[in-house]
């Protein structure tokens, strides 16, 4: 089974559009939506391990100018 986690951004005033659009564009993500309230983009990832998961996060979604904090929530299957 893949791995799945919802990642919060925060992010630059005025930059969340730009954060949204250049992250639904990685590999691995399923969807990024602009929100309202303590966090400005949510973005839906997934991938085949969560080392992997890590690495999409770490590697690609961080990187991203405009982007001051992320937190990452995994799926779990209760």
């Amino acid at each position: 089974m893949a791995a799945q986690a919802y990642v919060l951004i925060q992010t630059d005033v005025g930059k969340s559009a730009q954060v949204a659009e250049e992250v639904g564009g990685i590999d691995g993500v399923i969807a990024a939506h602009n929100v309202t309230g303590n966090y400005d983009v949510i973005v839906l990832v997934e991938a085949a391990s969560m080392d992997d998961l890590g690495r999409l996060v770490v590697n690609k979604i961080q990187l991203i100018h405009g982007i001051t904090r992320t937190t990452t929530c995994s799926v779990v299957h209760l």
